[in-house]
């Protein structure tokens, strides 16, 4: 005989099939994401390390500053979002600034896109 004392002390552990299918779901949607937008996270720096470069020993004019981008531009090949055209380009305290902003639609599934705004300037 099985005294009562011993069946009320155990309970049982784990988790259950739809607990594990729900989080393989959660894990897989979110590495899925990942895989999607870490690309346009290259490119973002990609962009902010051509600026910087760029600013940090400046062509003499602003359209030098733009081309000296556009040949970077050849050069990485990830850069597909801007071009010279778009950079912002000031000057303060006697030091070139270059700025740059830009969207990216990042499609999931069909109609579902994630919008991603980047925006950087120089150091």
């Amino acid at each position: 005989m099985i005294s009562k004392h011993s069946q009320s002390g155990r309970t049982q552990r784990g988790v259950t099939m739809v607990g594990l299918l729900f989080w393989a779901i959660v894990i897989g949607f979110a590495g899925y994401v990942a895989v999607r937008v870490l690309p346009t996270v290259n490119e973002y720096t990609t962009i902010q390390s051509a600026v910087d470069k760029i600013a940090a020993a400046p062509p003499a004019t602003v359209g030098d500053i733009r081309a000296a981008f556009d040949r970077q531009k050849e050069i990485e090949y990830s850069i597909t979002s801007i071009s010279g055209k778009d950079l912002e380009i000031t000057k303060e305290n006697d030091r070139v600034v270059i700025a740059f902003a830009y969207d990216k639609e990042v499609p999931i599934a069909g109609p579902v896109y994630i919008l991603l705004k980047y925006e950087g300037r120089s150091k």
